[in-house]
């Protein structure tokens, strides 16, 4: 079906959304049990896991197993809401905005993480690169597409020098 063809509200009829609410698709498996020692991006890790896909959302892995990579989006369950809007990251010792920093503790605590797929098998997705804590809600995957997603850049702000491997 055209995404034109798919069923959407009204755009008369369009209301911001107070609460946006999400359910899980999935649950990933991975080494780490704890917080400490998870790495602090999934590009700096080499930890294998699995993505556990719930039976409702199998037939969505179609044609999946085309692609090197996954973005894997996920929910920080553990994270205490309200969360400061400041803190200091791994990388440095100075408070920096929220939206400046990759830490779990957001307003909204949603994760992102780019997943090479080792290998498909019914609603399990082997991976690689791994930098999420056991048993944390999946919320969706996307494929990683080069052509759409590399994309060079000429400024890293404050990271300009200090990224490094490191674990948390």
């Amino acid at each position: 079906m055209e995404i034109t063809k798919r069923e959407l509200i009204d755009f008369k009829q369009r209301k911001f959304p107070e609460k946006i609410c999400f359910k899980p698709i999935g649950i990933i498996h991975t080494p780490f049990k704890i917080l400490k020692g998870i790495p602090i991006q999934s590009s700096l890790s080499d930890a294998k896991g699995t993505i556990e896909i719930f039976p409702e959302y199998k037939s969505g892995l179609k044609e999946l197993s085309g692609f090197s990579h996954i973005y894997c989006l996920y929910f920080f369950d553990m994270v205490k809401l309200p969360v400061p809007l400041q803190s200091k990251p791994f990388l440095d010792n100075e408070l920096k905005g929220v939206f400046a920093i990759r830490t779990p503790f957001r307003p909204n605590p949603i994760g992102l993480s780019i997943l090479q797929i080792l290998e498909i098998k019914e609603h399990k997705i082997q991976v690689n690169n791994v930098d999420i804590l056991d048993k944390t809600p999946i919320l969706d995957l996307k494929p990683y597409v080069p052509y759409f997603d590399n994309i060079e850049t000429e400024k890293i702000g404050w990271l300009n020098g200090k990224i490094k491997k490191k674990v948390s």
